[in-house]
């Protein structure tokens, strides 16, 4: 028996699906229902590494937590990987394939794909009792329509009922559910139930006769209204606010445990990738965290971060247009804390040859590590585990990269203390892992090594817990769900279908 299914669009691009999905998910789970995400395609830089090896989006991987399932590439089977604005990495089935132009992705490439998604979707929902699909921008981009395999191309082709969110926070919010809806094709219109306000501040009432006009001009229902809250998200795409750091930073912020604060400063190096790496940091009380492109924003910092980028070359000439570069140098000179992750740790080393990523043959790199870096052909995909400072540690590994280490100290090693990863010099770390800094003894112990080589008194809370955060966050999203939208109708949506009679909406799409 084939499960339910639901396919949430937005009016827009961050409008709230990401959340709204992950809400759904975690509302369904906590009723006992079987529940898996998908999204078919996902354009972000932000990605993870499942179990097996495979790398998908890391919303995707998110709301697999919200679901409380293992993540999976058939929840994300196609991810593009934006290298320049022209063109992305295409990763099918957690694996890259190759470089694409967004013409030659859209112009053929992409159509393609569609009966991989849909049979994906298909093998999710024989063995779940709902999936819950995420589409992309809005499904009324009707240039795009006739290869589309993430919003209407893939709901017609699963037959699965549509539900259209709208930020009303941004104003317009009737208009664009109606135009998103005069916009689509008949056969399409006949698959979108109905729509969802997100964010909504103030009285409902005084929105009831707007939402009574919509049903009357659209014949379909609104199935909720959820209010604005501060400090609700998961990891997204690419948008900074939305990752649990920017909800950890909006919410009530506890005082420093010790005497004095910890300042972390982020360069905002281009094409940045896995942001979310410093949201266990920000999740520290008396951690402040914020992203940096100029040089004297680190002279404060105790602790300067340089990300992850799909780019390390181009952040490397970033970094050295804007005085970064020399900034760091004199950081590193003065013993005073720079921690580089994945693309930030290469950048970091004496040199870097890349004729995969940048082709650029070999570039200098920053020289603070004894690190000389290649860039393979074959991307390193894995869930690696070790020690460092002590303290067990965990992470995920996504790179082109490879990384000679030449001397200086191991970061990351086994249990028998041979080194796994990374390079340390002083105070300057570098590591391919992310999501390392999510291990609490871990983290703890990193920043008071970061405290002392600041001399700050730092102190970090004892029991400060991300994975219990997260949880926390996802249940806040469970709870929006559950208190103000119609989960009553979901519920009949997800496993009946659309409703039907639909009216069309004139004056549709070709």
């Amino acid at each position: 028996m084939t499960g339910g299914g639901l396919l949430v669009a937005g009016t827009t691009s961050d409008a709230g699906k990401s959340v709204v999905t992950a809400g759904i998910c975690r509302w369904l789970a906590r009723q006992g229902v079987k529940v898996a995400p998908f999204k078919g395609q996902n354009m972000s830089l932000n990605s993870f590494v499942t179990r097996e090896g495979a790398e998908i989006g890391r919303a995707q991987a998110m709301q697999a937590q919200a679901a409380r399932a293992e993540p999976s590439a058939l929840m994300n089977p196609v991810l593009l990987k934006p290298g320049s604005d022209r063109s992305s990495q295409v990763v099918l089935m957690g694996k890259p394939v190759g470089e694409l132009s967004a013409r030659g992705y859209h112009g053929g490439r992409q159509a393609a794909l569609l009966d991989t998604v849909v049979g994906c979707l298909e093998e999710l929902r024989a063995t779940h009792d709902a999936v819950i699909c995420e589409g992309a921008g809005s499904p009324a981009e009707i240039n795009l329509r006739r290869t589309d395999i993430v919003n209407m191309g893939l709901a017609r082709a699963a037959r699965l009922p549509v539900l259209v969110v709208g930020d009303i926070d941004r104003g317009g919010v009737f208009a664009s559910f109606f135009g998103t809806t005069a916009l689509l094709a008949p056969e399409d219109q006949e698959l979108l139930a109905g729509y969802l306000v997100n964010k909504f501040r103030g009285d409902v009432s005084l929105l009831e006769p707007g939402l009574d006009m919509l049903k009357s001009l659209t014949g379909r229902d609104t199935y909720g209204v959820l209010p604005f809250q501060h400090g609700l998200g998961i990891d997204e795409e690419d948008g900074l606010r939305v990752s649990l750091r920017g909800a950890v930073r909006e919410s009530v912020v506890a005082p420093p445990v010790g005497e004095d604060v910890l300042r972390v400063a982020v360069c905002a190096v281009p094409l940045m990738s896995n942001f979310t790496d410093v949201d266990a940091l920000a999740a520290e009380p008396g951690v402040v965290v914020r992203f940096v492109d100029r040089a004297e924003e680190l002279v404060d910092a105790d602790l300067v971060v340089v990300p992850g980028t799909r780019g390390t070359v181009r952040a490397l000439e970033w970094l050295r247009e804007r005085g970064l570069a020399d900034a760091l140098a004199r950081r590193a000179a003065e013993g005073r804390p720079v921690l580089g992750i994945c693309g930030g740790f290469q950048l970091l080393g004496e040199s870097i040859h890349d004729e995969v990523e940048s082709r650029a043959g070999v570039v200098d790199g920053l020289g603070l590590l004894p690190v000389r870096v290649r860039f393979e052909a074959e991307k390193t995909l894995a869930r690696p585990v070790g020690e460092a400072l002590g303290e067990y540690v965990e992470g995920y590994e996504i790179h082109h990269g490879v990384a000679d280490v030449r001397g200086g100290d191991g970061f990351i090693s086994d249990d028998k203390g041979h080194s796994l990863d990374g390079c340390r010099v002083g105070s300057v770390w570098g590591t391919h892992w992310h999501g390392s800094l999510e291990a609490d003894g871990f983290r703890r112990a990193f920043l008071r090594e970061v405290a002392a080589g600041a001399g700050r008194r730092f102190v970090p809370a004892a029991d400060t817990s991300f994975e219990a955060l997260r949880e926390e966050q996802l249940d806040r999203l469970g709870d929006l769900i559950e208190r103000h939208a119609d989960t009553d109708a979901l519920w009949r949506l997800i496993e009946g279908g659309a409703p039907g009679g639909l009216p069309f909406v004139p004056p549709g799409a070709p």
